[in-house]
């Protein structure tokens, strides 16, 4: 990169949208912050990073992440302490994993200094969008795709990052019901599905569609070989309270390594429950609830941050799981991770990091 990296070209909107944002009606990603981050990797290198309102970007129809999906993101959130200080949620975990996914699909790996401090000073500019209600946050989407002009099958030469952000209150307005996926499969064993790779998400809308039109908000996805050993569910981790053990599958290459996911285990620990991370087969999961011993199940992820499973559909049995009043660990660690977060409760692990 020939130009500091420290140096970010800022260009400040003239027409703020914020007056247009209605802080106690927030629909998720339907309305964006002012401005945006944009830099562009070519002759192998960063080059200076820019700051610009937020807006359309011009492509080629030729561009090759239209073409053959080297894409990929990240979700993030910041939040406003009680005391008003804007902080981010452990963005150094998010640029760490977004460079997995970039090694990936074959395309640069993003310095740390210089996604830190974009990163930072975006978020220093919007940070009047930034909600101060416990729950509701920022939600942040940096971005990387492959904007080589040309038609041929190979790792592009040019590539863009970017950062946009966009208010969001809670993702799941009620507990969700889910559908154990039998057929089809979100990732296999070698495949992408531990990085956040565009196309990744792309696959899964069509099985996703089929379980809403039954009246499922998701599907939980199943291994792609025996569709006997739970994944994921939907676009989130998954976990199981069973008999006082928190128990969630073990990470590999057709599972997403989410940080709310470490961070709901780290608390776990810290609390002295017991933690499996391990094979779960749906098996397992149908016969705890038949036992009666499946006291818990939950998603985790950077929008819903816990969300709460209401029931479980698998060969047209649905199994209905403890009413989520009831529910010590899921209702603890939820409330646990917004006091972190708003600087209601002790940040132990270093977890939030100020913008300013």
């Amino acid at each position: 990169m020939q130009s500091d990296i420290m140096t970010i070209h800022t260009q400040v909107t003239t027409a703020s949208r914020l007056a247009d944002l209605d802080m106690e009606n927030i629909q998720f990603g339907k309305i964006f912050a002012d401005h945006m981050v944009s830099i562009d990797y070519a002759d192998g290198e960063w080059q200076t990073p820019q700051i610009l309102p937020y807006g359309p970007i011009e492509l080629s129809p030729a561009t090759a992440a239209l073409h053959y999906g080297q894409a990929l993101f990240e979700g993030m959130k910041a939040y406003k302490t009680v005391d008003g200080q804007v902080v981010l949620f452990r963005p150094q975990a998010n640029w760490a994993r977004m460079n997995e996914s970039a090694k990936r699909l074959c395309m640069p790996e993003i310095p740390e200094e210089l996604f830190m401090e974009s990163l930072k000073q975006l978020i220093a500019l919007d940070a009047d969008w930034v909600p101060s209600k416990v729950g509701h946050s920022l939600y942040i989407r940096p971005f990387m795709f492959a904007s080589d002009a040309l038609v041929g099958v190979r790792p592009s030469d040019t590539y863009k990052f970017m950062i946009f952000c966009s208010p969001a209150s809670q993702y799941y307005a009620e507990p969700v019901r889910v559908k154990i996926e039998e057929k089809y499969t979100r990732s296999v064993e070698g495949g992408a599905g531990y990085a956040k790779a565009a196309g990744n998400y792309g696959a899964s809308l069509y099985p996703t569609k089929l379980a809403q039109e039954k009246g499922f908000h998701q599907v939980i996805w199943t291994d792609g070989k025996e569709h006997n050993f739970i994944e994921e569910s939907g676009t989130m981790n998954v976990m199981f309270v069973i008999d006082g053990k928190l128990i969630t599958p073990a990470l590999s290459s057709s599972i997403l390594a989410g940080i709310t996911r470490d961070s709901v285990l780290q608390l776990a620990r810290d609390w002295g429950m017991p933690v499996e991370e391990r094979r779960i087969s749906v098996q397992e999961i149908v016969d705890a609830q038949a036992a009666g011993t499946l006291q818990d199940a939950f998603g985790t992820g950077t929008a819903a941050t816990i969300a709460p499973i209401k029931s479980i559909m698998y060969k047209e049995h649905e199994m209905e799981l403890p009413p989520v009043a009831d529910r010590t660990f899921s209702n603890k660690v939820a409330a646990e991770l917004d006091k972190i977060r708003h600087g209601q409760a002790e940040d132990v692990h270093g977890w939030m990091v100020p913008v300013q």
